[in-house]
Order: C-alpha cells, then structure tokens, then sequence
C-alpha cells in the first residue's frame, strides 16, 4: 500500500515535493516547467543556452558572428542569458501562482556564473531556487543569497556535498532548500561519478543517501531539509521505505526522464518516438561528452560511431622504442610514429575499410576516421563557441588564455551542436538523446500503452498515486 506523499513548503507556498529534473539544451523549456508548476510541483527552467523567439513565436537561431572563439563566447552568454530570461516569464505565467518555478544551471557550463547573475537580475520574484551541479559549485550559495533565491546542489556523494558545505555553503546556510542526490548509474545526462567508482558496478543509493544525511546532520542541517532522489526514479510505491523514514529524513524525488513524454515537452515527435522503443540496457553510461564527466543517453547510432571510433585507436611513441618496433605508414604525415607490430596491421585493415585519417588525440594515441568524419572534427573544433569553462572536445577554456593547453580530443564531440541540433528537430540517430536508464520503462509502464501521451498534469497525477 503506497503511503503517498504530504505537500511541503517551498518558495512561500505548499508544493508537492516533485521537481521536475532540469534538461538542457531547451529541453525543459516554459512548456513543461509551467506546466509543472501549474500542477502543484516545482518546474525547472534549464538556464543552459535556453531559446529567445522571435516576433511570431519561433525559436532564434543561435548563430555566431565572432571571428575568435572569445567572441563567439561572449555572444554564447548573451543568448544564455536572454533565452532562460525568456522561459521563466513564461514559466511563470503558465504557472499562474501554482507550484514554484526552479532554473538549473550547469557549473562547468562556459560563463555559468556571469548566465547565473544575469538571469537572476532580470527575473526577481520569480524564480524560488536554483539548482545546480556537474562540477562543485562553490559560488552557488553565495550568488543564490545575494539574490534571495534558495539554492539546490546536485552531488552524488556525500564527500561531495560535505567539500560544498564547508568551504562555502555553512555561510549562507538559510537558503539551502534541498540537497539533490543524483544516482551516478540511474540519472539521465551528466552525473558524480568519481574516479573512485566503478561505472559498471552500481551501488544502491539507500546506503549512500544515509551517508549524505549523515554528513549533514553533522553540519547541523535539520532533517526538515530534504534530500532530493534523482536517478531511477519511475513509480514512487518503489520508494516506500523511503518516505516518512527517520534515518533519511526528509525526502523528496526528482523526475528528469519521464517529463520528456508529455504533450507539452518540446522534444521532436522522433525523440519522442525513440522513447517509446527503448529495451533495458539500451541506455548507456559513457565517458565521451567533452565536458570529462560521465553522462547517460540513449546508445544510438551517434554513441555508437563514438565508441567505435574510440576502438580504433592504438598507441605510438615518438622514437622506436620497446616494442613499439615499426613505423606507422597509413593515415598519418611524417615518420614520427612508432607502433607495435600488431598495431600497424590493425591501422592498416582499418585504413582499407575507410578509416584513412589517424588523429592524434591527447593520450598519445591517434584513432583513425574517415575523411568525411576529419573534416566534421576539424570544423566542429575550428567553430567551437565556448560553451563550456573546460572543453576536451576543442581544448577551450572560459578563462585566462582560453586553452586548457592539451591536444583537441578527436574521441569527443561538440555538446553544443549536437543539443541545439537534438531539440530543435536534427535527425534523432546523428545527435546526443540524453536519458535514464528507466527510460524502458515507456515500453513496459500500462500508463503508456496504445500510444498514449499524458499532459505534464496527468502525469502528475499518475505519480502521486504512486504509480
């Protein structure tokens, strides 16, 4: 029997405590936000690189005028800013005093504080929290006081949040609203998982949302403060055990997949119809974004040629030495790669299917393309806009003399482009589908059967039956 959930009271007004998981590139947009909102919940206004519309409605391009990448990073910003200014009027409008609105923010996203401020500074009274993860956003607290909106971090450690807490969260300690633990191996997009974790043996987050408890009760944090489980969470008569459980205290739940399938979600019909075909384990946990964090999307033919390109990669030294006996003769200019015998008969089997062009990558190795796929690489990495403070993809840093000083990573991709691309109607098997890994749940979930798609408030709904 499904005990069901009590409202809680957030941004001066009782709420459900169901928050909606923030989606970027425009994908959680004023839509589904609102809608959100408007059903007794807390939308989230993703604030990276959100759409402006022009005079009839329509999403502005973003396109880029600047002949440097810091131009072109100052024009990124500016769009950043008008474009999740533009979604939280909105929000807020279709919300009509129900709920409460949230925006999320990346932190490594590129000028993530200077988006930050100048969102906030345009849009008093309407936001009530700003959520806020991949990476450690120390910053987040202190900027969130100062424009008297709470804060939300997203961690998927205790260790994490306890590093947060003090350096810099115990100083502005009123306005923690929630803690988000996001389940590394569950969630949707980008995630915690440390290098101290193993991506294919998943913990139970039961014994690591206790730990983050734990670790703040010691920062003398009430229990009233919730903790928000992100990742994997689809029927919440799952989570039973959890609710009204004094050894976790407050608990709320974060639904960043399922909001995709609803009527006001602003995905393309084919996304939405890629949903709605996926099988367990069609989901995957990959370390290809440029960003360096781990991040989950569906495995389709763009995650495939990712992790195919990557296996056709060999190792080379600058001068003969070890085993590294023979000379690389195909794909590549010059005499300076020396290989393993074995190696240079992989490089040229690959080299006779196609792959006739090795690029070096930051871990001297070099993977081998197509022509075709060089050109893309090289341009993608020539057109980078800063979309990030650290980019592997193009070597682009937000800061200083905007170069992280390695190699361009020919093993990634441009995140900005094949977002923007995603949402706005790209082909759905050459472009990145963020998801979680219940995502094969639509297949299986009655709610959804003949084809059925709910509004945000029917889904809404549906969840707080339990089902």
């Amino acid at each position: 029997m499904f005990k069901g959930l009590k409202p809680i009271v957030y941004g001066g007004r009782e709420v459900w405590p169901l928050i909606e998981g923030g989606k970027g590139v425009a994908v959680s947009n004023h839509m589904s936000s609102g809608a959100w909102a408007a059903a007794g919940g807390i939308g989230t206004v993703s604030a990276v690189n959100a759409d402006s519309y022009d005079a009839d409605g329509n999403p502005i391009p973003q396109i880029y005028h600047g002949r440097t990448r810091p131009l072109r990073h100052e024009e990124l910003i500016q769009y950043a800013i008008d474009g999740a200014v533009e979604q939280v009027k909105r929000a807020f409008e279709i919300a009509g005093g129900k709920g409460a609105i949230n925006i999320n923010v990346l932190w490594e996203m590129g000028g993530a504080q200077r988006v930050l401020q100048g969102v906030l500074e345009r849009t008093k009274g309407m936001i009530a929290g700003v959520t806020c993860g991949a990476g450690m956003p120390y910053k987040l607290s202190e900027i969130a006081a100062e424009h008297d909106v709470n804060y939300l971090p997203i961690v998927s450690s205790g260790r994490a949040f306890r590093a947060l807490w003090k350096r810099a969260y115990n100083k502005a300690a009123e306005w923690l609203a929630a803690v988000v633990y996001e389940d590394p191996w569950l969630a949707g997009g980008h995630n915690g998982l440390s290098n101290a974790e193993d991506p294919t043996k998943p913990e139970p987050p039961y014994a690591r949302v206790k730990a983050l408890r734990d670790t703040m009760r010691e920062g003398g944090i009430s229990d009233d403060v919730p903790i928000v489980m992100a990742g994997g969470v689809w029927y919440l008569r799952d989570w039973n055990d959890w609710i009204d459980n004094p050894e976790l205290g407050a608990i709320a739940f974060q639904f960043g997949t399922r909001p995709l399938l609803t009527q006001e979600s602003p995905i393309p019909q084919a996304w939405k119809d890629e949903l709605t075909k996926l099988d367990e384990g069609d989901i995957l946990l990959h370390k290809f974004s440029p960003t360096g964090f781990y991040s989950s999307a569906i495995r389709n033919p763009f995650l495939r040629n990712l992790e195919a390109r990557s296996e056709r990669q060999i190792a080379f030294s600058l001068e003969q030495a070890g085993d590294h006996t023979h000379q690389l003769d195909v794909g590549v200019k010059g005499k300076n790669f020396w290989v393993t015998r074995g190696d240079l008969i992989r490089a040229r089997e690959w080299f006779g299917h196609g792959f006739t062009s090795a690029l070096k990558t930051p871990d001297n190795t070099v993977v081998f393309v197509t022509d075709e796929e060089k050109a893309i690489v090289r341009k993608d990495q020539a057109d980078c806009m800063g979309c990030l403070s650290h980019c592997g993809f193009s070597a682009w840093k937000d800061h200083d003399d905007f170069s992280t000083g390695r190699l361009a990573d020919p093993r990634s991709f441009c995140i900005q482009k094949t977002l923007q691309d995603a949402v706005h109607g790209g082909p759905v098997d050459d472009n990145l589908l963020f998801a979680g890994h219940g995502a094969y749940q639509f297949k299986k979930d009655p709610f959804y059967s003949n084809g059925f798609v709910p509004t945000v408030g029917q889904l809404v709904d549906r969840i707080l039956t339990g089902n």
